[in-house]
């Protein structure tokens, strides 16, 4: 009788099979994969501020809706292949279409929602109802 020493990872349809598929995943040229733009929330007295990476694109390019409590931002960054002698030699930066969905707490005013666009950020100013808002009570010793 043979002893075969078990290893859970790499036994079938466990951590094996997912680490497999993410090993093409990173293995697949960057121009391939799906793209993303990261995303900042930051929250202050006033109103939620969500800010997203997305470099290379013009105002035309997104598409901000807000329905039924949803916040999505969709846009598309196209390659733009230029034919010269030399060639690419090496395509890091992600092109394509993409969306992200927030849910929007009830707090935020969604008809006061502003959007703007600067040096390849896309800041989102969703300001908070005014019953959100902190305030100061004085307590009275009496």
């Amino acid at each position: 009788m043979i002893l075969t020493k078990y290893d859970p990872f790499i036994a079938p349809n466990t951590f094996g099979a997912f680490e497999d598929t993410l090993n093409r995943f990173f293995a697949a040229p960057a121009a391939s994969r799906p793209w993303t733009p990261p995303v900042d929330i930051v929250e202050t007295e006033q109103e939620l501020v969500l800010k997203a990476d997305v470099p290379d694109m013009t105002e035309k390019d997104i598409a901000i809706t807000i329905e039924n409590g949803t916040l999505t931002i969709k846009g598309e960054r196209k390659f733009e292949k230029k034919d010269d002698k030399a060639g690419y030699h090496r395509i890091e930066r992600s092109f394509g279409s993409f969306a992200r969905s927030f849910t929007l707490p009830e707090t935020v005013e969604a008809e006061k929602v502003t959007a703007a666009y600067k040096n390849g950020v896309l800041t989102v100013a969703l300001p908070k109802k005014e019953l959100a808002k902190p305030r100061a009570i004085e307590v009275k010793v009496s």
